[in-house]
């Protein structure tokens, strides 16, 4: 009996196999992705080719990845680290990947396929959790057992295996539907736009226009004529002089890049995907529209709009698959963003200065988010800025006075 079956009897498990034909929506997806208005077909890689489209994968992507997360205790807020899910989300996932690395990757696979990102949660005899290690969207399906409770069919060289639904780090964008089949429509119209212009481009001789000719030539005259004037106008030699036999008359095509409306065209592409990605068009490089304050203030909506679900929907992944749900009312997973809401330089010293002014942080504290060793004073919560002594040193000068 293999481990997928010992899963399956163990848990219950009644699974329903589906088949579906070649040219069913289900493996258009797998393959060459959805039909499109334009007639091309998006999946991962065309929509990757797309640069709005990297930018946004690589910008959502690359900050979750790069956010630190922790483990708090409920109860005092001090971070655990003697918890072997701290070091798989703070450390390393495995000894190949590091927990940023792999965040990263999950997400971008989220944001490309509808079935999310995956990861194998690897344990010890002890039921610890000690390593984490990535699956190919294709290769994992999510399914439910008859009372509703998830869990996964893995397909592995030796076949396929069942796997209870902690045993897999899943997460997974809006919906269960990636935003590349949402917005698949923009994203073919921006490729459309591509390469239209690049065909513009590639066939057009210069001097552009028509040639008019006092008489009539046949189908083999004019394929020379314009084999001719290709290979003499076009190309390096774009911008030549021409010289016409025969009375015949060049007349230039006044259409242009500008009359077409293009470049204002592939602009709204661009504000089309950010919306599809919910990212703010400035952080695209799209700035016809940004000024220094509301590309401050964007920045501040990137966390709170498009961040915000993911972090969320990763630290419930996290507690799910590393946490005991006796952990997950003692222990909670959270990022640290505090490094988004940062400006500059300035405003930090500034918000420091005010926390450790209020008593609200101490020393070591302020420290710590600078990334300095703590001292052995710096546990004090007093207000280091007052100019007034004590209650007790105020008393003995009055004593003294008197």
């Amino acid at each position: 009996m293999t481990i997928g079956q010992k899963i399956k009897t163990a848990f219950g498990f009644k699974t329903e196999e589906k088949a579906f034909g070649l040219n069913s929506p289900e493996a258009l997806a797998l393959f060459a992705g959805q039909p499109t208005a334009t007639g091309m077909h998006i999946g991962p890689g065309s929509a990757m080719r797309v640069p709005a489209v990297a930018c946004a994968v690589g910008l959502i992507s690359e900050t979750v990845g790069t956010l630190p997360l922790k483990l708090f205790n409920r109860a005092d807020k001090a971070t655990v680290r003697d918890h072997p899910a701290f070091r798989l989300m703070h450390g390393e996932a495995n000894e190949w990947t590091s927990a940023e690395e792999l965040r990263t990757q999950l997400t971008a696979d989220a944001l490309l396929h509808d079935a999310g990102g995956f990861a194998l949660v690897v344990r010890g005899l002890d039921g610890r959790p000690l390593e984490l290690h990535r699956l190919k969207p294709g290769t994992v399906a999510l399914q439910e057992d008859t009372d509703g409770t998830p869990f996964y069919r893995v397909s592995t060289s030796s076949g396929s295996e069942l796997r209870p639904f902690t045993d897999i780090l899943h997460v997974r964008a809006f919906g269960g539907v990636a935003p590349i089949t949402l917005g698949r429509e923009a994203i073919a119209l921006a490729v459309a736009f591509e390469a239209h212009i690049g065909d513009l481009f590639r066939n057009g001789g210069r001097p552009s226009g028509i040639i008019k000719s006092p008489k009539i030539l046949d189908v083999e005259s004019k394929k020379k004529l314009a084999a001719s004037w290709f290979s003499t106008h076009s190309g390096r030699n774009a911008g030549g002089t021409a010289v016409l036999d025969e009375a015949m008359e060049y007349q230039a095509l006044s259409t242009t890049l500008a009359d077409a409306q293009f470049a204002e065209n592939r602009l709204e592409q661009i504000r089309e995907i950010a919306r599809v990605f919910r990212v703010p068009p400035t952080m695209l490089f799209e700035l016809t529209r940004g000024t220094w304050s509301n590309t401050e203030e964007m920045a501040r909506q990137f966390l709170s709009v498009t961040l915000k679900p993911w972090l969320t929907s990763w630290s419930w992944a996290y507690a799910r698959c590393l946490l005991t749900p006796a952990e997950r009312a003692q222990f909670y997973v959270e990022f640290v963003t505090d490094d988004l809401l940062t400006t500059s330089h300035a405003a930090r010293a500034t918000a420091y200065g005010q926390y450790r002014g209020m008593g609200v942080m101490t020393a070591n504290e302020v420290r710590a988010g600078l990334n300095l060793p703590p001292r052995p004073e710096g546990d004090d919560l007093a207000n280091p800025y007052t100019s007034t002594g004590t209650p007790e040193a105020a008393n003995d000068a009055e004593s003294e006075a008197a």
